[in-house]
């Protein structure tokens, strides 16, 4: 009778323990695949997010009056003011300071950006096909030719593999649509932060 209910307690032991392991493993499986799928989500909110960038900066196209009238919810800018955009955001996300070139006659620059390490310049481009080499090739041309530390060609779509390939070497920082969004979303957590050292109460 001894053996039998020893022989119990361990199998009860033993059902438990293998309860648990399934449970906990279940659980862990459950976490990674939430992980995983918030992974997922985020970066097709970023990708949302960039295509949402490329319609309110691209240029005027016959279907934007239909589809946003006056009383719409959607913002509509054009390509010059995209250039502006650009340029608050490395101002809140790489500090120093931006200066937008004028519209015409700026041999392919868009904006300059001063930092610490030197001066850097910045063209940018609302496409929503892959970006190839040719503005970078323009950009590198002024760098040389002011003797600049570098630069950035910053794009809504994405990059040919010439243009990655052109870019190799050239201290040229190739941003695209996605990582255009993820700087936007630093820069507006960093100015979130600098309200709350302000406004200490602020939520």
């Amino acid at each position: 009778m001894k053996i039998f209910i020893i022989e119990l307690i361990v199998a009860i032991v033993l059902i438990g323990a293998f309860i648990h392991f399934r449970l906990t493993k279940s659980k862990e499986h459950y976490k990674a695949a939430l992980l995983a799928r918030h992974i997922d989500t985020s970066d097709e909110m970023k990708r949302t997010l960039a295509m949402g960038l490329y319609l309110r900066f691209r240029k005027e196209n016959p279907d934007d009056k239909k589809l946003i009238k006056d009383n719409s919810i959607f913002i509509k800018q054009d390509p010059i003011a995209f250039e502006s955009f650009v340029a608050e955001v490395f101002d809140r996300t790489r500090g120093g300071s931006t200066w937008v070139t004028p519209p015409s006659g700026d041999y392919g620059v868009d904006f300059e950006h001063e930092t610490k390490e030197g001066k850097f310049l910045g063209q940018v481009k609302c496409y929503k096909d892959d970006l190839d080499f040719e503005a970078i090739a323009i950009l590198h041309s002024n760098i040389i030719k002011q003797g600049l530390q570098g630069g950035y060609v910053i794009t809504t779509g994405d990059f040919t593999k010439n243009a990655l390939r052109y870019a190799e070497g050239l201290n040229i920082e190739l941003i695209n649509g996605v990582q255009l969004v993820d700087l936007w979303l630093e820069g507006l957590e960093n100015a979130e932060q600098e309200i709350k050292q302000v406004i200490p109460e602020y939520v």
